[in-house]
């Protein structure tokens, strides 16, 4: 269930980060990817083009409106601040029908499907968009 509340969302956001510290890496993302598809969804908010007007974190989850880029975004912002030796080759990337975060060289794909991250054989060549984890960084800074 997707907590109503701005407070609520971020207690439960921070504990998520809290607890994938610690997690085996696959563990850690699954959870990430499944607690990010309990969002409420909306078919359009954020634009790649807008990229420099992206709301931090906190705006985000104040905000509460979901689209595809935007859970991708929080993904990203939660991989970003974990900051774990493992998951620091994430990138958000656009295709040409999704916005999905790559982790690994692609080993690992999440915002594609609320329960698979792994082995999906998507091949992300060729990217409309993309944005890596230490551009987001300064993003948040």
């Amino acid at each position: 269930m997707w907590a109503r509340t701005f407070d609520a969302r971020l207690a439960s956001w921070m504990e998520l980060r809290q607890t994938c510290q610690d997690q085996p890496l696959e563990q850690a993302l699954t959870s990430i990817n499944q607690w990010w598809f309990r969002t409420p969804w909306t078919a359009y908010h954020l634009h790649w083009d807008d990229f420099d007007t992206w709301p931090d974190p906190w705006q985000l989850l104040e905000d509460n409106i979901f689209c595809n880029l935007a859970r991708g975004l929080g993904i990203m912002y939660t991989v970003v601040l974990i900051d774990r030796p493992d998951l620091q080759t994430a990138k958000l990337v656009e295709t040409t029908t999704d916005n999905l975060v790559s982790i690994d060289n692609e080993k690992y794909i999440l915002n594609w499907d609320r329960d698979r991250i792994v082995n999906i054989n998507l091949t992300l060549d060729n990217p409309r968009h993309s944005v890596d984890q230490q551009k987001l960084k300064h993003q948040i800074q």
